[in-house]
């Protein structure tokens, strides 16, 4: 059975409401792929160069799923796979667009979002818990 693990969301509640970021970039589909590929390609290759059958993909959360994610990595951890055999679904990594973009004032600070999450999924990928990737700074 496969491992569901995100990059969330810390609540921040005022008086039992949500509160309120401040301005948020908006930024086409297309332009977010092309930011989710470029943060990819300049990845440390020591990063990415295990990754294997994984599928990147970008996508809204439902506005009342919770809890709230910047990413999240389905799958089976590298380090609790067995044998891996022909046909095997690919894990994913969804990383959500509406959730990034709400929480981020402008495109630099969008960008830096991509990447740590990007980087925090292929953590999981590689059996990094969440309280390991908070040590290293990637949660």
């Amino acid at each position: 059975m496969g491992q569901l693990t995100g990059c969330w969301i810390a609540p921040g509640l005022i008086g039992g409401k949500p509160r309120t970021i401040g301005p948020m970039v908006e930024i086409s589909d297309a332009d977010f792929q092309a930011m989710v590929a470029e943060e990819y390609d300049a990845l440390p290759e020591d990063m990415v160069r295990g990754l294997e059958n994984v599928a990147i993909l970008i996508a809204n959360q439902p506005a009342g799923e919770r809890p709230r994610l910047f990413g999240l990595y389905s799958g089976r951890p590298l380090k609790t796979r067995g044998v891996y055999g022909y046909g095997e679904l690919p894990d994913r990594i969804t990383l959500f667009k509406n959730n990034m973009q709400e929480h981020s004032p402008d495109l630099d600070a969008l960008r830096a979002r991509v990447r740590i999450t990007l980087v925090h999924e292929i953590g999981h990928y590689f059996g990094l818990d969440d309280a390991r990737l908070r040590e290293l700074g990637w949660a």
